[in-house]
Parts: structure tokens; C-alpha cells; sequence
């Protein structure tokens, strides 16, 4: 079973780092992010990914090329130009970088990435800039137990700010700090989708968010997978700062690999 990873937007929320580089590959912790994202899938035995690149793509494709080099000792004959690679990390996974347009929009990418399913039936989805501690066989269970087309992990959207509730005097009455009291259910990526689920994709312009989904809901074909542990995007800079900030105390909850 193949994994799809849409990585081919502009992160424009995240322009400081963006500017000069495609999201995904923004590093938390010396490693791109879509570095840590893939990792979550190989711990559980899923290693072949279907990139879908955009903006800044030849940066995704460099650094895949570079791997095993930059992740390893090194020998070079500088004679001839020869190289070679001693122990180091050396990753089982296998990773297509597929170019899908600077424009084109999220259903499109995923459209574009069908040709290279093969004769997969089922395949994972996610987006190239959020994390979590997920547990992927049983969203996979999940999955194949509702007989749906699809399925969406729901989760809680991180509370950006206090909490604080008030009388009509403006006295405080409650006050919580980023408390996640009240929040409703929202698109954490991660989905599951029977190959079935392309057809529902017009073209390029299609955002999968849009007409794809509103289609599956209508029809009774989308099922939610409520994640209730760690999920966190990396929109912005402090996002950003915060996921860097877990990874360097060693308290990273998505690090799910040893």
C-alpha cells in the first residue's frame, strides 16, 4: 500500500521559511519535515511514498538524491569522481518525486499521483506539513471495516490562545490557558481512499477539500477516524518554533519511531 504526501504548496502563511524553500521542507530538528512525516508511515512498514511536488520541487528531489551520502560517511576519489557510502542511516523506503504543477491545486495532485498506484486498491493520503502520534493500523482497521471510500482522520485543532469567559460587567468569571474546552472536529489529513475516490477529482483545478469531499459526504462515502492524541500543523512560525521546541527536550509526541 502506497502513501501519497501532497508537497507541492506554497506555505505562504510560513514566509519566513518558505521564500526560499517548499513547506515540507522546512527542518524541525536538522530534518525536513516531510522527513518526519514519513517516518510515522515506515514505522508501521509503509516505505513507498508518492510525493506530489510543486513549488521548489528539484529541492525535494536534491535532497532525496543526497540521502544516503549526507546521512553516512563518505569516501571520494577524487580522481575519478567515484564515490562511495559507508554505514550510516540507510532508510528501506522507497520514494517517487513526482512533479504535479507549481498551480495545480490538491485534488489535482492526487488525480495527477493515480498513474502511479499500479494495482494498489487502497492508499494513505496526507498533506506534507502536520504531524501526529497516530496509530496507522487502526485507522487502516478503521477503514476497512466501515466498507466507505474513504476515510478522514477528525482531531482537535491545537488551542492557539487563553480561554476566558466573562459577566456582562467585563468581570472574569473562567480563565484557561490554551484550553481546548469547546473545540469541534476538524481535517487532520491522514486520510484512507479506495482508488475509487479519483473519479471524484474533475481535474487540476479541483481542490480535493472542495467538490471531491462535499460529493463523498453527500453519498454517504466519507467516514471521520477521531484522533484524540497529539496532532499538530506547522502553518506558522510560531508553529514552527513550537514542534523545534519538542524535538530538541525530547518530548516529540509524533516521534513514534524509535
Amino acid at each position: 500500500m502506497k502513501v501519497m504526501i501532497l508537497a507541492g504548496g506554497l506555505g505562504t502563511r510560513l514566509s519566513e521559511e518558505t521564500l526560499v524553500k517548499p513547506k515540507p521542507m522546512v527542518e524541525i530538528g536538522g530534518r525536513p519535515m516531510l522527513w518526519h512525516i514519513m517516518q510515522i508511515y515506515a514505522h508501521y512498514g509503509l516505505n513507498e511514498f508518492l510525493v506530489a511536488l510543486g513549488y521548489r520541487g528539484e529541492m525535494v528531489k536534491d535532497y532525496f538524491q543526497r540521502f544516503n551520502a549526507m546521512s553516512s560517511n563518505l569516501t571520494v576519489n577524487l580522481a575519478t569522481g567515484h564515490s562511495t557510502v559507508h554505514d550510516g542511516q540507510k532508510l528501506d523506503w522507497r520514494v517517487h518525486l513526482v512533479d504535479t504543477g507549481d498551480q495545480t491545486q490538491t485534488g489535482g495532485r492526487v488525480k495527477r499521483l493515480g498513474t502511479w498506484l499500479g494495482d494498489d486498491p487502497t492508499f494513505l493520503l496526507t498533506y506534507g506539513d502536520g504531524v501526529a502520534n497516530i496509530d496507522i493500523p487502526a485507522l487502516l482497521d478503521f477503514h476497512q471495516a466501515h466498507g466507505k471510500l474513504a476515510t478522514v482522520t477528525a482531531v482537535r485543532p491545537p488551542a492557539r490562545f487563553g480561554a476566558l469567559a466573562m459577566d456582562p460587567a467585563g468581570q472574569v468569571t473562567h480563565f484557561a490557558e490554551k484550553s481546548q474546552v469547546g473545540e469541534g472536529w476538524i481535517n487532520g489529513g491522514f486520510f484512507v481512499l479506495d482508488r475509487q475516490v479519483l473519479d471524484y477529482i474533475e481535474g487540476d483545478e479541483t481542490s480535493f477539500e472542495g467538490t471531491p469531499m462535499d460529493r463523498l459526504t453527500r453519498e454517504g462515502q466519507l467516514m471521520a477516524y477521531r484522533h484524540e492524541g497529539f496532532w499538530q500543523p506547522m502553518d506558522t512560525l510560531r508553529e514552527k518554533n513550537y514542534l523545534e521546541e519538542c524535538w530538541n527536550s525530547k518530548q516529540a509526541p509524533w516521534k513514534v519511531w524509535p
